[in-house]
């Protein structure tokens, strides 16, 4: 038949019929269900099948807008990866940052943010897995270590959420630094008494695990995480051995003493915000918001 048929001496055209789905539906890859797109976001991206609730991952700047109130400042974004080993694998890594800018709109793996968690100043970084995997290189250390400078200096606590597949090889010993630089950084802050919440989603691995993921005051995570330094293929293959079930998820560390809590993406924020009550000292408390309005008058606010 053709792509024309007469009905009542009149041609019509049955592509003005044809009714575009793709894209629409998404299938969770936890219960295999096709979800409507619009659904899964109204369900801050959550697979709404009661049984099932899977965590889809979700960009850093979806994160702070979920965690900030409104009028939230996001700073430290003109800092860009230089290619001081000039490195070339399949690709040269000089293009992987230009992909990588161009699909996700940042300039690196990883947004800074100062605004209100509900009645508490706070300042927030959270990672972009979309830029090459969250890997940590020069900039995401520059902007984790601003990030504690901001903090000891406003006394405000630090949050950061973790979504990354660990230090970037294509930058070398330079990315493998941020580990000790971060990681000093925060134990300025454990010096300071000012409360550091580490937040861990899928996936958050390598050197941010054996780094700053690991060493919060409080260490949660979202359900189903892979949290780990090496991944579970390559433990098997080193230890010739078959893993647990469910090895290297939050659920699973969880029951063996590494974190503090799971908490669902619905209730991350209000379990933050009174985790913070009971965190914040006295002397923080005491100084109000006058730190963190200065910090804002300086930076454009957040849409």
């Amino acid at each position: 038949m053709t792509w024309f048929k007469r009905e009542d001496n009149e041609i019509v055209n049955d592509a003005r019929k044809t009714v575009r789905t793709e894209g629409l539906w998404i299938k969770c890859p936890s219960c295999h269900q096709a979800i409507f797109k619009k659904d899964l976001e109204a369900n801050l991206n959550v697979c709404p099948v009661p049984a099932c609730g899977h965590h889809f991952r979700i960009d850093a700047r979806r994160r702070i807008a979920l965690l900030l109130e409104p009028g939230y400042s996001l700073v430290d974004l003109e800092l860009r990866s230089t290619d001081p080993l000039d490195f070339t694998d399949l690709k040269r890594y000089k293009h992987r940052l230009a992909e990588a800018r161009r699909k996700t709109g940042l300039n690196d793996a990883i947004v800074n943010a100062i605004g209100m968690l509900g009645s508490h100043a706070v300042v927030l970084s959270a990672m972009e897995y979309g830029f090459i995997g969250g890997s940590m290189g020069a900039v995401v250390g520059e902007t984790i270590a601003r990030a504690v400078d901001r903090s000891l200096a406003t006394r405000h606590p630090l949050i950061i959420v973790a979504a990354s597949g660990g230090a970037r090889m294509m930058e070398g010993i330079v990315s493998l630094m941020q580990l000790a630089k971060i990681s000093a950084g925060i134990g300025r802050l454990d010096d300071a008494r000012i409360p550091y919440i580490s937040v861990m989603t899928d996936p958050t691995t390598g050197g941010v695990t054996a780094s700053f993921a690991m060493l919060g005051d409080l260490n949660i995570a979202e359900p189903g995480a892979l949290i780990g330094f090496a991944g579970p293929r390559v433990i098997e293959q080193t230890t010739r051995q078959k893993l647990p079930e469910g090895f290297q998820r939050s659920e699973f560390l969880l029951q063996h003493g590494f974190l503090d809590a799971i908490v669902e993406r619905k209730d991350l924020k209000g379990y933050l915000a009174q985790s913070l009550a009971w965190m914040k000292p006295p002397e923080a408390a005491a100084m109000g918001h006058a730190p963190l309005a200065a910090a804002l008058e300086s930076q454009p606010a957040a849409d």
